[in-house]
């Protein structure tokens, strides 16, 4: 896939972070799968991965305020 910010580079898959925030509360998931372009480092996280996402901030969220730091892989069956 052509990256959609600089133009040239070309994306393959990797692992990224994403930080999710709700008010007070702040969560950290971790190795995330997601397509990275060579070039400039864009990252790209597809339909399914970011539904996943939601689902693990939502179970996250209704745990009460606070901050956590969770691990895509362990929380899910889909490996990417």
């Amino acid at each position: 896939m052509k990256c959609l910010l600089c133009k040239d580079g070309n994306t393959g898959p990797g692992k990224t972070v994403v930080t999710l925030t709700r008010g007070e509360f702040k969560l950290v998931i971790k190795n995330v799968p997601s397509m990275i372009c060579r070039d400039c480092s864009e990252e790209y996280i597809s339909e399914e991965t970011s539904t996943l996402l939601l689902t693990i901030a939502n179970e996250s969220f209704s745990m009460g305020e606070g901050s956590f730091v969770r691990d895509f892989n362990r929380n899910n069956p889909i490996q990417h």
